[in-house]
């Protein structure tokens, strides 16, 4: 099972509010998911991006593959430079 890291949309029409979550890359984007690990507002300012360390590098350490968005939260929260340290 090939598990990805991505973000699931939430909110109203116009208003999109994300959560980061673990799903199996064969899942619908707001379908079935493994884990919540964070989320992201866009529509607030300043940006509020809120991810769980511990969780985000154990599903790292497994294997799960970030998207391009996700990778770009992660790095702005520094999970990605932790993992890259271990």
């Amino acid at each position: 099972m090939a598990t990805k890291i991505r973000l699931k949309r939430m909110g109203a029409k116009k208003v999109p509010f994300y959560r980061v979550v673990v799903a199996d890359g064969r899942a619908p984007r707001d379908g079935r998911f493994i884990e919540e690990i964070g989320y992201y507002n866009p529509t607030k300012t300043p940006v509020e991006i809120n991810i769980n360390e511990e969780k985000a590098l154990k599903w790292l350490e497994n294997g799960a593959t970030p998207s391009d968005t996700v990778k770009a939260l992660l790095k702005k929260t520094g999970v990605m430079k932790k993992f890259a340290e271990k």
